[in-house]
């Protein structure tokens, strides 16, 4: 692997007039030399397109397109994944940013080829991106194993969803990011666009014996009412992740699925509106209906007395 391969930084777009700019500023201010940004607007109505169009006509390395119509979220990524020459991608959603050291401090780390992608510490902000909320530093900088991270999603720890943080080959990506996730509720994954992000992370973890971490701030989102996360309420996000946790264990990593299956139990305790997702039991987040009960009186045992014991830590008497 070249230090200087091309690497492309994909932008997926649509309605964002308002901060366009500042997403494709961040992009071609790079340290690193050798990019392109594949920037596809996905039909929108609020003079996105032409403030992207001033961007091409000035810089040889933004590479524009446009779709005649809107396609969703995910077809959207996917046909900047189309549209990509360069042996690495960086997935970069139009409301966020990035250092200009990112693809500089991450690169390097494909040097050793049992590295699939490399994430950094971020920030998650609204109005600076320095006084964003830390997230996403889960450790020092370096080499971990890959199982590391698929347990430790798994467990909720610290690791990230969203690809908003990383750098993959492209080829991964354009073999790991999935237009639908299989599932026996008929959720259109294409469109609302909540798992396939963790997906991706998952399945390139499956592949590679390492990932590697940054644990410098390189990445910042941006919270605001107009994004996936901030916009989606009454536990869409963690149930449609659990959805999409439920596929990649029911065909890659049966040995998680009772884990996963006690924290579905009590996500789907903590959201009553669970019913609106046709997400009721279980078995709902399944195509095979006995993967539902595996190990989950076992292991909802074992997480209940985890969380007796924090409690207990939480309001033991203190003294003076």
């Amino acid at each position: 692997m070249s230090t200087q391969s091309l690497v492309s930084i994909l932008i997926p777009v649509y309605n964002r007039a308002a901060i366009i700019a500042e997403t494709l500023n961040s992009a071609l201010a790079q340290t690193y030399a050798n990019i392109e940004v594949v920037i596809v607007d996905n039909a929108s109505v609020d003079g996105t397109w032409d403030i992207i169009c001033d961007y091409a006509k000035t810089d040889p390395r933004v590479r524009a397109f446009r779709n005649q119509e809107n396609l969703g979220p995910v077809r959207n990524w996917l046909r900047c994944v189309e549209e990509a020459k360069g042996e690495f991608a960086k997935i970069l959603w139009s409301d966020d940013l990035i250092a200009p050291e990112f693809l500089t401090k991450t690169i390097p780390y494909f040097e050793d080829p049992r590295v699939g992608f490399v994430y950094t510490a971020t920030k998650i902000f609204t109005v600076r991106p320095d006084d964003g909320v830390l997230s996403y530093c889960a450790g020092a900088s370096g080499v971990y194993d890959a199982e590391n991270f698929i347990k430790g999603d798994f467990n909720a720890k610290n690791y990230p969803l969203s690809p908003g943080c990383a750098i993959f080959y492209l080829k991964d990506v354009k073999n790991n990011l999935l237009l639908q996730v299989p599932n026996s509720v008929g959720s259109d994954f294409s469109m609302h666009a909540i798992g396939n992000d963790l997906l991706l992370f998952l399945l390139t973890a499956h592949q590679y014996e390492k990932f590697a971490h940054v644990s410098e701030v390189l990445s910042y989102f941006r919270a605001h009412p107009g994004s996936i996360s901030i916009g989606s309420t009454d536990g869409k996000l963690p149930l449609h992740y659990n959805l999409a946790r439920a596929h990649f264990a029911e065909i890659y990593r049966n040995d998680l699925i009772g884990l996963l299956n006690a924290r579905i139990f009590f996500d789907l305790r903590r959201y009553p509106e669970k019913y609106k997702f046709s997400l009721n039991d279980i078995s709902d987040f399944y195509l095979s209906k006995e993967k539902s009960h595996v190990r989950i009186f076992w292991l909802s045992a074992v997480f209940l007395r985890k969380v007796v014991v924090r409690c207990s830590r939480w309001f033991r008497p203190r003294h003076s």
